[in-house]
């Protein structure tokens, strides 16, 4: 059982790369009430980690964990932008917007994330 997200980075200081999960590990990673408002809230608009945990409702620590967990999943990709007063940010947007489960005999499972 595998899922698999393909990623076209954007910008090269994007750190994300193709990652192959098992249905397990997704199904795990977006059981999480906090992943999914995070991962929402991207799919609607790239946005920062501070705007991110401002929108889901979650404590900045949580949004990081959870963008981090889904970026590591391969379904989030991240790119710095440079303020007008110099400082630097990291801004969020999902890699897909949508899941298709396949499920062939009840045997094998087929997760696959379009973008």
């Amino acid at each position: 059982m595998a899922a698999h997200s393909s990623t076209r980075s954007k910008h090269p200081l994007d750190q994300t790369e193709n990652k192959s999960l098992s249905a397990t590990e997704l199904f795990d990673l977006l059981g999480d009430e906090y992943t999914r408002r995070v991962y929402e809230t991207i799919t609607d608009q790239p946005r920062s980690g501070r705007a991110v945990a401002e929108a889901a409702d979650v404590s900045r620590a949580t949004a990081y964990r959870r963008l981090n967990e889904l970026r590591n999943a391969g379904l989030v990709r991240a790119e710095m932008m440079i303020c007008d007063d110099g400082h630097h940010k990291e801004r969020f947007e999902a890699v897909a917007t949508s899941l298709s489960v396949s499920l062939d005999d009840g045997i094998e499972t087929r997760v696959d994330v379009a973008d």
